[in-house]
């Protein structure tokens, strides 16, 4: 099973929208990366990372509601191929492992027990789980013991003590025989029929077979950020970078800057606007004098904090809202890039601390 968890590593990838954040897996020989449809719902492109796949704009190629499943597109890169498991049947007993990227956060697997093979969710059977699902990962895979795909992740049933959901790998198969239908053109998954329907057979709106009311993926509007959030993506192209690549779910962007990550969030509740660079972890030696550094910092520092979080050593700038406009706070994320980029170094090279992994 560690061996299939390593294999794993290498196809599982992030995926960001503006609605939500969550888990794909490239299917090398389809050249297409897998996820939920409620995933990428309502948007033409969205962000994919991940160990082959460096972080990028992608589209959405084929959606299947009814089945919660979608493909993205994806380039051709050097990654293992993996196998699904349509011919190993799912076994009440069976040993599973969730592979995903929990609450945005990177690889991780959980490992539980298929409790029910017949789990019937609006008409469809479902395999029910204990291995522990949490929000990011929907989209990814469920494997078995032998490293097969038997199932695609997509939801936690609410105060449901660790139930997980996974939709059988044998709804996957079946929409990548439709998709194929269309060699390589956009298109949906009828929900009504389970038709395949493409830009060259869609009739209006209305899919060709039965004559339901379908939306390809490029037939849905594109994301326009509004208020703060428009603001703040004005402000962050003004920086010198792609707001559509920063996006990390819900009002939060993601920024590099040189060896820092900038994390920015919009608390709309309160209208309180953070950005936090993690800059680097604690030395496991020799950490007084650091501690001194950052004490004497932060009594010079203006708008900024240094702060320590578990191990992490964050630094980190807070806005209201009401006081937020293009020029007053390009200022001071600008500032906040350019010190987080100066500080991880200065940590690393004069006082031992240690680079973060991802």
């Amino acid at each position: 099973m560690q061996n299939a968890i390593d294999l794993y590593h290498s196809v599982v990838i992030e995926i960001a929208t503006p609605y939500f954040i969550g888990t794909g897996f490239y299917l090398r020989d389809s050249g297409i990366i897998v996820t939920n449809e409620h995933i990428v719902r309502d948007n033409r492109e969205v962000v994919i990372n991940g160990e082959h796949f460096p972080k990028q704009l992608a589209k959405v190629l084929f959606i299947d509601e009814r089945h919660d499943l979608a493909f993205v597109a994806a380039p051709a890169v050097d990654a293992p191929s993996i196998k699904l498991g349509v011919d190993s049947p799912v076994r009440q007993g069976d040993p599973v492992v969730a592979v995903g990227h929990p609450f945005g956060f990177k690889y991780s697997a959980s490992q539980g027990i298929v409790s029910n093979t017949r789990h019937e969710i609006e008409q469809i059977l479902y395999i029910q789980h204990d291995a522990a699902l949490n929000p990011g990962n929907s989209g990814g895979p469920l494997i078995n013991e032998k490293g097969e795909v038997v199932g695609v992740n997509t939801f936690k049933v609410k105060d449901g003590n660790s139930i997980g959901i996974s939709l059988p790998v044998q709804h996957l198969a079946e929409a990548l025989t439709e998709f194929q239908k269309g060699n390589g053109q956009l298109g949906v998954r009828c929900h009504s029929c389970s038709n395949g329907v493409f830009k060259s057979n869609i009739e209006g709106q209305y899919c060709p077979h039965c004559g339901a009311k379908l939306s390809l993926p490029d037939g849905v509007e594109e994301f326009e950020p509004m208020g703060v959030a428009a603001t703040l993506e004005e402000m962050i192209e003004q920086a010198g970078h792609q707001a559509p690549l920063s996006r990390s779910g819900p009002n939060c962007w993601t920024i590099t800057q040189g060896s820092a990550k900038i994390n920015i969030h919009y608390h709309e509740g309160n209208g309180i606007i953070t950005g936090d660079a993690y800059l680097c972890s604690l030395p496991k030696a020799n950490i007084k004098p650091l501690y001194e550094f950052l004490l004497r910092q932060n009594y010079t520092l203006e708008g900024l904090a240094l702060s320590i979080k578990d191990q992490a050593i964050i630094l980190s700038l807070i806005i209201h809202d009401r006081y937020l406009n293009v020029e007053t706070g390009l200022k001071m994320f600008q500032n906040l890039f350019d010190q987080a980029d100066h500080y991880d170094n200065v940590l690393v090279e004069e006082y031992g601390a240690v680079w973060r992994t991802e």
